[in-house]
């Protein structure tokens, strides 16, 4: 007979537009439910809803209102709470640091730094403790590299001294999925996530994510700021924290949901048939302040991520974010072409169209009225986008760095055979 999990709880803050200082908006609650399978629940605090500035935690789940959530997905985790967990790494670092796990998803919460994305934070004081006001420097970069690969290199629990260090430095928070190493640090121009090349990396990944973000803008797509900085020897990408604003208080921590959450789906091969460009297209017409250009944006970044074989293109790789009270589609980010074999068919992670996941122009633009596009537009957009992206991402990789040699090794990903194919619709 296995015994009911124990009741855990913990008070959820949120960091409100214009301000940089949290404040405590509800209680969450991971129990069981009669049936002993994970239930949560979330309460807004009365004295919170009764702020003029109150804001929702995300525009599906946790609307704002005075009545109690509950939720047996996902473990009974909601998804905007998930969305600010650790990703793959920052749970590696937690188990590290903890010498234990896999852990509950409450410890995860709890013991995810001031890091984490969005404008959520968790923990057991009903108030909220003072921001993060000390980030590592980039001048730590080659420190936090060597920690990095220390651990990805050894599966050892890290005690005392090396411990302490690694819970200064490194992210535990998340950056929207990803198991690759990183860190955040800061510059005068704010805050950045520091991503590592690994050892089995089967090219320079830093420079060829910052070429393809490059090349995403030259396709008239929003896309994080991003730069490579060589360090002793590696390079090392630095991606703009978008969802943090540099202010003369502090920083100002916008709000962020993934599209994970807004499909609500989970991470399971399960929930795979809600993984789908044309539900997320949807559900931003639904939540988003101007839906026909998050829409159009959308079909935009689907089109590229065909271009590019981008197959690692899952519901965690898109977010909206809100800088004040209305939301919108995030700058793009984690963009990167796949090593392929295949010539005549490609899926990306995400339904496309008629076609399922098919990568093709065909099935690009079988679905396209759902993206509030007449089909000229869209043909259009397709046409100028395969233009773009045969006739410059060569001199685009180059520009940023990546070897002729690495440029050898990625050149099928870009506009396969296959992505012109005509198929019969069955």
């Amino acid at each position: 007979m296995t015994s009911r999990p124990q009741r855990l709880s913990c008070y959820v803050y949120i960091t409100l537009p214009g301000e940089t200082k949290a404040v405590t908006a509800g209680r969450y609650e991971l129990t069981a439910s009669p049936t002993g399978a994970a239930l949560g629940r979330f309460v807004y605090g009365r004295s919170y809803l009764a702020r003029a500035e109150a804001v929702e935690i995300d525009p599906v789940e946790l609307k704002l209102a005075s009545r109690k959530y509950e939720t047996t997905l996902l473990n009974g985790v909601f998804g905007a709470l998930r969305d600010a967990a650790p990703d793959h790494w920052g749970r590696l670092i937690i188990e590290r640091v903890l010498g234990k796990g896999p852990l509950g998803e409450m410890d995860y919460l709890l013991q995810s730094a001031d890091d984490r994305a969005g404008a959520l934070g968790f923990g057991h004081s009903e108030k909220p403790p003072l921001p993060m006001r000390r980030f590592n420097k980039t001048i730590h970069l080659e420190e936090l590299q060597a920690i990095a690969l220390a651990i990805l290199k050894d599966n050892k629990p890290l005690r005392g001294p090396q411990a302490e260090q690694v819970q200064r430095l490194l992210l535990r928070g998340t950056s929207m999925g990803g198991a690759r190493p990183k860190a955040v640090v800061e510059d005068g121009e704010g805050l950045w996530i520091a991503k590592f090349n690994r050892p089995d990396d089967s090219w320079n990944s830093a420079r060829v994510e910052h070429a393809m973000l490059s090349l995403a803008k030259t396709c008239q797509i929003s896309v994080a700021e991003s730069k490579v900085v060589p360090i002793a020897r590696r390079d090392v990408l630095l991606v703009k924290r978008f969802d943090r604003e540099k202010v003369k208080a502090g920083y100002l921590r916008h709000r962020m949901v993934s599209a994970l959450t807004l499909l609500r789906a989970d991470e399971s091969v399960q929930d795979r048939a809600k993984w789908s460009y044309v539900l997320l297209a949807e559900e931003l017409r639904r939540v988003c302040a101007e839906p026909r250009k998050a829409a159009a944006e959308l079909f935009r970044r689907m089109c590229f991520n065909a271009l590019i074989s981008n197959t690692d293109d899952h519901p965690r790789n898109h977010a909206t974010i809100a800088e004040d009270r209305a939301w919108k589609l995030s700058p793009a980010y984690d963009i990167t072409p796949s090593r392929q074999i295949s010539l005549e068919h490609r899926d990306l992670a995400m339904t496309v169209g008629d076609l399922g996941r098919y990568a093709s122009a065909q099935n690009l633009l079988s679905q396209c009225n759902r993206f509030l596009l007449d089909r000229s537009e869209a043909e259009a957009i397709v046409a100028q986008l395969e233009a773009q992206v045969t006739n410059n991402w060569h001199k685009v990789a180059r520009k940023s760095g990546v070897t002729v040699r690495d440029c050898e090794t990625i050149k099928g990903a870009f506009v396969y055979p296959g992505f012109s194919f005509a198929l019969q619709v069955a």
